[in-house]
C-alpha cells in the first residue's frame, strides 16, 4: 500500500513540475508578446520594411540641397574617416543624398529614405512644420497616423551662413555703379528694360536663393525691412513694384549649382547677372579663370540662407524609427560640424561659419583677400517673414512673375507606342499642374509621319487646363518621326503669337531618329540665327537610348535653351524640372 501511494506521489509531483513549467513559459510568451506589441505600437506588421530594422543601427543618411552636397559630403567623409564608435561599440557613419528642399520637404512626411535634412534655409523647416501641423490637425476629426502634439524633427541647428546676393560679371557691376555706389532691384529693372541683350534670372521659388530673393523684392515693393504682413504683400503699389522687376527676368529655373554648370560651359554669353548666394561668387573666383564675378548685395536689403541642420522623428507607420545609436551619431556629426577646424573649412570655400568667434578677415580668408564679396555687407538685413506670409508670397508669385508661353512638341511616332506614350503622358501632365499662373499660356503640338497643333496656345486658366489635360490624355503612338518640322511649327507659331512681355519657349521631346521633316537642322538653324524676330528659349530632352542625342543637343543650342536625356524612370521628374524655368 505504501509503494502504491509512493508510485502516485511520484506521479503527482512529476505532473507538478511539467504544469509549473508550462506556466513559467506562458508568463515568459506574454512578457515577450506584450513588449512587441509596445515596440510595434502604431506601426503596420505587414510592413517590409521594419522586418530589416535594426534596433542598434548607428549609420545616418543626411538629405542635403544639391548647391551645398559637395561640400558636406566632403566633410561627411572626413568625418567617417575618425571612425568614432558608440558606446555599444558600433561604427558612426554619415552618409549624404542631394535632394532639392521642395522634394525634401515632401518626402520628409511620410517614410523618407534619409533621417535628417540640411536644406540650406530655415524656410524649407518652417514649410515642413506648417505641413506636419496641418497633417495632425487633419487628424483631430478622424483617427489619424501623427499623434496629436508631436513634431517632425527635432530643435536644428545652423552650421553655415551665406547673405543671398545679385552675382554679376565685374565689368557689368561697374556698369551698374558699383562699387561707387548701392546697387538694387530698381536698377536692375532699369538696365534690363533699357538693353534688351541685359540677361539674368533668378531661380524659381521652389530653390532657397529663388525664394529669398522673391521675398526681398515683395519688402522692396512694400518699403519695409521687417514685418511684411499679407497686406502689405499683396498691396497694389508693392505688387505692381514686383511685376515691374520679374517682367525683366530672363528665365527662372533651377538652384546655383545649375546656374554654376552652365556658366562654366557658356561664360560671359550665358547670363550678365543673376541671383545666388554669396559664396557661389567667392568659390566661382577661387576656381574660375578670366574675369571676375562681383557679389552685389541689394540696396533695398537681403535675407540669408542659414543652412539648418535637423533630425527627423521618425516613427510612423511604415517607417523605421530612429534608433539611440543614430542619434549618438547625429550627435557627434553636429559636434564635428560646428568644430572651430571645420567651421574654417566652410569659411575656406566661401560660407560663413556659425561660430561668429571666427573673423571673416582673418588671415587667410577669402573675404580678407578679395573686394568681389564684402564681408562687411549686406548693410540692411531683412526679416525672415511668418510662414503665413511666406506661403501667400508664393503664391501671389505667380501673378507677378513674367509670364510664359510654352509649346510642348512630343513625339507619338511608331516606336513611342505602349509603356513610353503612357509615361509622357503622364509628364506632360505633370508639366502643366505645376505652371500655376493665369498670364501663362501653353500648347501641345504633336509630330509623327506629319505635325499636328492638338492645343493652340492657350491660358493656363481651370477651363484651359482642363482642355490641355484632354489633349494630352488623347495623344496615340503610330507613324514617322517629323522632329524638326515639330519645332519649326512651334516657332512659327510662337512668332505669330508676337509676345515680347513673356518668356517663349519650346519644350521637344523624342525618342528616335529624324526621318520625315521637309525642313533640316540648317535652314531651322538659319531661320532662327538670321530672322529678327521674338527670341524662343528651346528646351530638348532625349527620352530613351535611341534618341538622336547629337542632333537634339543642336536644336537645343540654336534655340540657346538646355538638352537633357531621359529614361522611363525620370522622364516625369524632367518635365517638373524643366517647368521651374517658367
Amino acid at each position: 500500500m505504501s509503494n502504491e501511494l509512493s508510485s502516485k506521489q511520484r506521479t503527482g509531483l512529476i505532473i507538478g513540475v511539467i504544469a509549473l513549467v508550462g506556466l513559467c513559459l506562458c508568463v515568459i510568451l506574454a512578457v515577450w508578446v506584450g513588449r512587441e506589441i509596445l515596440n510595434n505600437f502604431g506601426r503596420p506588421s505587414t510592413d517590409q520594411s521594419l522586418d530589416k530594422w535594426d534596433s542598434s543601427a548607428s549609420e545616418l543618411t543626411i538629405a542635403v540641397s544639391p548647391g551645398m552636397a559637395p561640400t558636406f559630403a566632403a566633410l561627411a567623409e572626413q568625418f567617417n574617416a575618425h571612425a568614432q564608435k558608440t558606446p555599444d561599440g558600433s561604427l558612426m557613419l554619415v552618409h549624404t543624398l542631394a535632394i532639392v528642399p521642395e522634394k525634401m520637404v515632401e518626402e520628409s512626411l511620410s517614410a523618407p529614405p534619409f533621417h535628417a535634412i540640411a536644406p540650406d534655409s530655415s524656410l524649407w523647416l518652417n514649410q515642413l512644420d506648417r505641413r506636419w501641423v496641418a497633417a495632425q490637425s487633419a487628424g483631430e476629426s478622424k483617427e489619424s497616423v501623427i499623434p496629436i502634439g508631436n513634431r517632425r524633427f527635432g530643435d536644428p541647428v545652423r552650421y553655415a551662413t551665406s547673405p543671398v546676393v545679385i552675382a554679376a560679371w565685374e565689368s557689368v557691376a561697374r556698369e551698374l555703379g558699383w562699387p561707387d555706389r548701392p546697387i538694387g532691384w530698381k536698377d536692375i529693372q532699369q538696365r534690363a528694360t533699357a538693353d534688351a541683350n541685359f540677361k539674368w534670372n533668378h531661380p524659381s521659388t521652389g530653390h532657397a536663393s529663388g525664394l529669398l530673393a522673391t521675398l526681398a523684392e515683395f519688402y522692396a515693393g512694400a518699403g519695409l525691412t521687417r514685418g511684411l504682413t499679407p497686406e502689405a504683400a499683396t498691396a497694389q503699389s508693392t505688387l505692381d513694384y514686383v511685376r515691374a522687376v520679374e517682367a525683366t527676368v530672363r528665365f527662372y529655373g533651377e538652384g546655383e549649382d545649375v546656374i554654376v554648370q552652365r556658366l562654366a560651359e557658356e561664360g560671359r554669353d550665358f547670363l550678365d547677372a543673376f541671383v545666388t548666394q554669396e559664396q557661389v561668387v567667392v568659390a566661382w573666383n577661387q576656381s574660375q579663370p578670366g574675369e571676375r564675378l562681383v557679389a552685389i548685395y541689394p540696396a533695398e536689403g537681403t535675407l540669408w540662407a542659414d543652412h539648418p541642420l535637423a533630425l527627423l522623428e521618425l516613427g510612423l507607420p511604415g517607417e523605421a524609427p530612429i534608433t539611440d545609436n543614430q542619434r549618438r551619431t547625429y550627435q557627434a556629426f553636429v559636434a564635428y560640424l560646428t568644430s572651430p577646424d571645420v567651421q574654417r573649412q566652410l569659411l575656406m570655400v566661401g560660407y560663413r561659419p556659425a561660430d561668429l568667434d571666427i573673423r571673416l578677415d582673418e588671415t587667410g580668408s577669402p573675404f580678407a583677400e578679395t573686394t568681389a564679396a564684402d564681408w562687411r555687407q549686406p548693410q540692411t538685413t531683412l526679416q525672415i517673414p511668418a510662414e503665413s506670409v511666406v506661403e501667400v508670397v508664393r503664391n501671389v508669385w505667380w501673378y507677378t512673375k513674367r509670364p510664359t508661353n510654352v509649346y510642348l512638341v512630343v513625339d507619338t511616332s511608331g516606336s513611342m507606342e505602349g509603356d513610353k506614350i503612357e509615361l509622357t503622358r503622364a509628364a506632360l501632365q505633370s508639366f502643366a499642374e505645376q505652371i500655376r499662373g493665369d498670364r501663362d499660356q501653353a500648347g501641345l503640338i504633336t509630330f509623327a509621319t506629319s505635325v499636328h497643333v492638338r492645343h493652340p496656345l492657350q491660358p493656363l486658366t481651370d477651363a484651359g487646363r482642363a482642355e490641355l489635360r484632354t489633349a494630352i490624355n488623347q495623344i496615340q503612338a503610330k507613324g514617322n518621326t517629323a522632329l524638326i518640322d515639330g519645332v519649326w511649327q512651334a516657332y512659327t507659331a510662337l512668332q505669330l503669337q508676337g509676345d515680347l512681355e513673356a518668356i517663349n519657349a519650346i519644350v521637344v521631346m523624342t525618342d528616335g531618329q529624324e526621318n520625315h521633316s521637309e525642313q533640316s537642322l540648317a535652314s531651322l538653324r538659319r531661320r532662327i540665327e538670321r530672322e529678327d524676330g521674338l527670341p524662343v528659349v528651346i528646351f530638348t530632352i532625349a527620352f530613351g537610348s535611341d534618341a538622336d542625342e547629337a542632333l537634339m543637343r543642336s536644336i537645343a543650342e540654336i534655340g540657346g535653351g538646355q538638352f537633357r536625356r531621359a529614361d522611363e524612370t525620370d522622364i516625369e521628374e524632367l518635365y517638373k524640372i524643366i517647368s521651374t524655368y517658367f
